[in-house]
C-alpha cells in the first residue's frame, strides 16, 4: 500500500514537472499551464535575482553579527542578526535542494554537483586548522566528514561556524537518500513532516537555539516546504500581490524570532524566514526588486560561501589581539582581506571544482538517460512481441 501511494505521488509530481515553462537554475520562475504549475529549463537566465539578493544580505548579516559591534552588549544583537542572516541562509538552501531533487532524478549528479560545490574549500580550510591545531583523531575525522556539531568539544578555533555545514551536509545525504529510496515523491511527505517534527521537539526539549541538526534543521526543511509550494501549488502566486511593507514586516519579525531573551519566538524563526524569502521570489517592479536585484547583492551573494567558510580567519592572531577600541579599528582590514580571499576562492579555486563537478554530474545524466532510453525501447518491444 505504502509503495502505490509512493507511485502515485511519484507520477503527479512527474505530470506537474512535464508541464512547466521556465525554471532558473537556483530558483524557479512558475507559470501557469492549464490550471496547473509545471517546470523547465530556461538556459538564459541562472538564478532568481531576488534569492541572490536575499543571499547577499544572509551574508552581510552573518559577517556583521560576527565581525562588527552591534549596539550595547546587553542587549545581545550580534547573536541576533547573525541568527538572521544564518536562517536566511538555511531556508534558501532547502528551496535550492528541493527544487533541485523535484526537477532532477539522478540522485548521484545531485551528490556529486553539491559535494563538488561544498567540499573543495571546506576541506582545503579546515585541513589547515586541523594542521595547525594537532587535535586528537576523533576530531580530525568530526570535521572532514561533518558531524562536528553532533560531537562535543569537536569544533575548531576560527572553525566554530562550520557546525552549519555539518547541518546542510546531513541534510544533503536525508534528501538524497530519500528520494533514492523512495522517488521524488516522498519529498511531498516528508519534507513537511520532518519540519514540524523538529520545531515540535525544539519546543518540548526548550531548544531555542541549537547546533544539533534534529533540533535546528527545520530550518532548512522549511525551505524546503517552500520549494514544494512554489513549484507544485496553485496557489503559489499568492504572495506576488503583496506589498513591500509585508516584507518589512516580516524581516522584522526575523530578526525578533532570532532574539535569544524572546524564548519561545525562536521556534517560529524557520517559517518567518521562509514567508519573507516568499514574499519577494516572484519578479515584480519596485523599490524593493531593484534593491535585491542590485549588484553589490549580487556580488555578495557570488562570494557568500567563500565569505561565510573563510572571515574568522582574518579575525585571527595579531587582527584579532588588543582591547576593544584597538580590536575594531582593524576590522576594515580583515573585511578587506576577507573580501580579497572570497573573490580569489570563488573566482578561481571553487570555480575550478565546481565545474569539473557539473560536468562530471551532465555526463551522469546522460549515462542515465541513455540507459532509461534503452529500457523504455526494451519494454516497448516487449509489449509489442507479446501482443
Amino acid at each position: 500500500m505504502a509503495a502505490h501511494s509512493t507511485v502515485k505521488l511519484d507520477d503527479a509530481v512527474a505530470s506537474v514537472a512535464s508541464g512547466v515553462r521556465h525554471v532558473w537554475r537556483e530558483g524557479l520562475i512558475i507559470s501557469l499551464s492549464s490550471s496547473r504549475l509545471s517546470t523547465s529549463v530556461d538556459p538564459r537566465l541562472h538564478r532568481l535575482r531576488a534569492l541572490d539578493g536575499w543571499r547577499g544580505i544572509s551574508i552581510l548579516l552573518v559577517l556583521a553579527g560576527h565581525m562588527l559591534p552591534i549596539g550595547p552588549k546587553w542587549l545581545h544583537l550580534n547573536v541576533m542578526v547573525a541568527a538572521a542572516g544564518l536562517s536566511i541562509f538555511f531556508c534558501l538552501s532547502g528551496f535550492l535542494i528541493v527544487s533541485m531533487l523535484l526537477r532532477n532524478s539522478s540522485v548521484l549528479a545531485f551528490f556529486v554537483r553539491r559535494f563538488f560545490r561544498i567540499l573543495p574549500l571546506a576541506w582545503l580550510v579546515l585541513l589547515a586548522m586541523l594542521i595547525v591545531v594537532q587535535p586528537a583523531a576523533g576530531v580530525w575525522s568530526s570535521n572532514l566528514f561533518f558531524y562536528s556539531n553532533l560531537v562535543p568539544h569537536a569544533l575548531l578555533p576560527y572553525g566554530k561556524q562550520l557546525w552549519s555545514l555539518s547541518v546542510e551536509m546531513q541534510f544533503y545525504l536525508f534528501a538524497g537518500v530519500a528520494v533514492a529510496a523512495f522517488g521524488t515523491g516522498s519529498l511531498l511527505l516528508l519534507v513537511p513532516a520532518a519540519c514540524v517534527a523538529i520545531t515540535l521537539a525544539r519546543a518540548i526539549y526548550g531548544m531555542e537555539f541549537s547546533i544539533v541538526t534534529w533540533f535546528c534543521v527545520d530550518e532548512i526543511l522549511a525551505g524546503g516546504m517552500l520549494a514544494l509550494f512554489v513549484n507544485l501549488s496553485s496557489f503559489a502566486r499568492v504572495g506576488q500581490k503583496w506589498p513591500p511593507t509585508v516584507t518589512l514586516v516580516l524581516m522584522a519579525a526575523l530578526f525578533l524570532t532570532c532574539h535569544e531573551q524572546l524564548g519561545p519566538a525562536n521556534y517560529f524563526r524557520a517559517y518567518v524566514a521562509a514567508l519573507l524569502v516568499y514574499s519577494t521570489i516572484y519578479p515584480r517592479e519596485g523599490w524593493l526588486q531593484t534593491a535585491l536585484s542590485s549588484a553589490p547583492l549580487s556580488y555578495c551573494a557570488k562570494l557568500s560561501y567563500a565569505l561565510y567558510v573563510i572571515h574568522p580567519l582574518t579575525c585571527a592572531g595579531w587582527l584579532g589581539e588588543g582591547d576593544v577600541v584597538t580590536r575594531y579599528s582593524k576590522r576594515l582590514l580583515s573585511f578587506t582581506l576577507a573580501f580579497l580571499a572570497a573573490h580569489i576562492s570563488s573566482t578561481y579555486y571553487e570555480k575550478y571544482w565546481n565545474d569539473f563537478g557539473h560536468r562530471l554530474a551532465s555526463y551522469i545524466e546522460r549515462k542515465k538517460a541513455k540507459q532509461d532510453s534503452h529500457l523504455i525501447n526494451r519494454n516497448t518491444q516487449s509489449v509489442s512481441w507479446k501482443s
